[in-house]
C-alpha cells in the first residue's frame, strides 16, 4: 500500500469525524506477522506506507527502532511485533509503517501488513477479559469479526507509556473546593485513569471512575436516581464529569449527549479529555455539548481546565 492509495483508505477528516456522534468507529485492521488480527482507531492514523529507511540512534527507549524524517519532522519509529513480544511473528521490523498522531505527538508503528478498514458500533467493542489482556495491558478492547475472529484494539496510551515512560505530574496547586466535592471520570486506559487520578489528588478533589462509556452511564444514572429520591442536588454528589472520547460500548460523544439531554444533570459540566486533539474532534465535542475539551496528557492543562469548573 503506497501513500496515494492511503489517501483513499483513510478518507477525509470531516467524513470520519461525523461518525463520532453516532456511536460508531472505524478501525484500521493490520497484522504483526502472526495469525492474530489487530486494530487501531482510524482517527489516530495519519497515513500508511512502506517502511522507510530508519536511522539507528543511541540511547533510544526500549522498543524504539530509530528515527525517520517525515516531511521535515523527525519522528520515532516503534516496531510493534517485538515490542509486544509476540510468539511466531515474522522476523524483521515489518514492511509497512502506520504514522499515528497521539496527543500532539507523531510516531511511526511498524507492522507486517495493513488489511482494511471496518466500521463497527461501539456497542460491539468490548473490554477484554483478563485472559486476553495479559499482554502487558497493551490491548484495550476486542471486537468479534465475522463471527469467528477476534480483533484486538491496541491501547496506544499504554504502548507509549511503556516505550517512553509516563508523563511526570508537576506541582499542581490545590483547588479551592468544598471537602465533599467529587469528580466522576471515565477512561478505558489504565494509564490514563492513573494519571487523571494523580491530577485530581493534587487538586484535592475526591473522585469516582468508570472504565467504559456504558459502565459510566449506568453508574451516573444510579447516582442521579439516588439524588432525586433523596431530594438532594446532584452537584452535591458530582461537581464535574470528565469523559474520554473513544471507549468500548459507548463513546464519549454519545455519553455526553445522554448526560446533556437528561435534566437531572443540569448544571453539571462535562469536560472531554482525549488523545484525539484535532480541531475537528474539538468541534465534534462542542456539537454534543461538552463544556471544555482538553488534549491528553498535559497535567497542567487538565488541572487548569478543571479548576474553575470545580471551585466554589
Amino acid at each position: 500500500m503506497n501513500l496515494v492509495e492511503n489517501k483513499n483508505l483513510l478518507d477525509s477528516v470531516d467524513a470520519r469525524t461525523r461518525l463520532a456522534g453516532s456511536n460508531k468507529m472505524e478501525i484500521l485492521l493490520f497484522s504483526l506477522g502472526t495469525r492474530e488480527i489487530f486494530g487501531i482507531n482510524v482517527f489516530k492514523v495519519r497515513e500508511v506506507g512502506r517502511t522507510p529507511r530508519i536511522t539507528k540512534t543511541p540511547n533510544m527507549p526500549r522498543g524504539v527502532e530509530g528515527l525517520i524524517s517525515l516531511r521535515g519532522n523527525v519522528i520515532p519509529v516503534l516496531s510493534l511485533a517485538p515490542f509486544m513480544h509476540l510468539d511466531g511473528a515474522v522476523p524483521g521490523l515489518g514492511k509497512t509503517m502506520m504514522v499515528a498522531e497521539y496527543s500532539k505527538r507523531t510516531l511511526g508503528f511498524l507492522v507486517h501488513e495493513v488489511d482494511r478498514i471496518i466500521r463497527v458500533d461501539w456497542e460491539r467493542v468490548k473490554a477484554p477479559e483478563s485472559v486476553l489482556s495479559a499482554n502487558q495491558g497493551l490491548i484495550t478492547a476486542v471486537i468479534e469479526l465475522d463471527g469467528s475472529h477476534l480483533v484486538s484494539i491496541l491501547d496506544v496510551e499504554q504502548i507509549l507509556a511503556n516505550a517512553f515512560g509516563e508523563a511526570m505530574i508537576v506541582d499542581i496547586a490545590p483547588a479551592q473546593v468544598d471537602p465533599d466535592t467529587s469528580v466522576f471520570f471515565v477512561d478505558d486506559s489504565v494509564v490514563a485513569r492513573r494519571k487523571i487520578a494523580e491530577v485530581l489528588d493534587k487538586l484535592g478533589v475526591r473522585h469516582k471512575h468508570a472504565t467504559n462509556g456504558m459502565e459510566a452511564w449506568t453508574r451516573l444514572q444510579g447516582i442521579a436516581a439516588h439524588a432525586v429520591q433523596s431530594g438532594e442536588n446532584i452537584r452535591d454528589e458530582i461537581r464535574l464529569i470528565l469523559v474520554d472520547a473513544e471507549m468500548p460500548e459507548m463513546d464519549g460523544y454519545v455519553l455526553t449527549k445522554n448526560i446533556k439531554s437528561d435534566p437531572r444533570f443540569e448544571g453539571v459540566p462535562v469536560v472531554m479529555h482525549s488523545s484525539l486533539s484535532s480541531e475537528a474532534n474539538r468541534a465534534m465535542g462542542k456539537s454534543v455539548g461538552v463544556d471544555a475539551y482538553v488534549a491528553k496528557f498535559d497535567a497542567e492543562a487538565l488541572a487548569d481546565t478543571l479548576r474553575p469548573l470545580i471551585e466554589r
